[in-house]
């Protein structure tokens, strides 16, 4: 059963550490042909246009510039690599479900994210943002269901829960937890954020300092 994430507090300073290490944009890949090589592990950030993957990002280096922050969708057209530090990629990828690109578009950047998914060995962790404004829509679940059949492990993580009273985050984080349990390939703890008001930030980059090495 999925529960909202724990972590001690020294695994919260562990987070701290490695995300306050140096932050390097690497490139940005349009193809699969643009996507670097590298042994370190790595962790992809997916999700809906808008759902505020750059401002988490910014939010867990403690920078407000390292990945670009827009409010039109669909404005990231490539995947964004940076180096944490020298042990783990973060990658960031484009945003899904816009209705503002053109089909054209949206075609092109669902295959490179697909292609990229299922075939990245060195890709740890997937996280999986979820507005928490409007809960798993159907293209989330499409999405979990890649991960699930391409046995990549996944984190659901709750995004602008600033927006949402308690009674509402509540109802929306039980809405999320019963269609996780329906998804073999997530991970059993769900990530509350808010990366304007900071809640949640410090456990998730706890979690995700655990898949770096030493």
């Amino acid at each position: 059963m999925m529960s909202s994430a724990r972590v001690s507090k020294a695994d919260e300073e562990h987070g701290r550490l490695l995300f306050a290490q140096g932050c390097e944009f690497v490139r940005g890949a349009a193809s699969l042909d643009g996507i670097p090589t590298t042994r370190i592990p790595e962790v992809a950030f997916c999700g809906r246009s808008n759902v505020g993957k750059s401002s988490l990002l910014n939010a867990l280096t403690g920078r407000k510039t390292l990945a670009r922050v827009s409010n039109t969708p669909g404005r990231t057209r490539e995947i964004n690599f940076f180096r944490l530090g020298d042990r783990l990629m973060l990658a960031d990828l484009p945003g899904y479900g816009s209705a503002q690109v053109s089909n054209a578009d949206s075609a092109r950047w669902t295959e490179l994210i697909f292609a990229y998914l299922r075939g990245r060995p060195n890709l740890r962790r997937v996280v999986l943002l979820i507005d928490s404004r409007r809960g798993p829509l159907p293209q989330d679940v499409e999405v979990m269901d890649l991960l699930d059949s391409s046995a990549v492990s996944y984190q659901l993580v709750l995004t602008k829960i600033d927006k949402l009273k308690p009674g509402e985050l509540a109802q929306i984080e039980a809405q999320t937890a019963e269609e996780s349990r329906r998804h073999g390939a997530a991970h059993p703890e769900l990530f509350v954020t808010s990366a304007e008001k900071g809640e949640g930030i410090a456990q998730l980059r706890a979690a995700l300092a655990a898949l770096a090495p030493p």
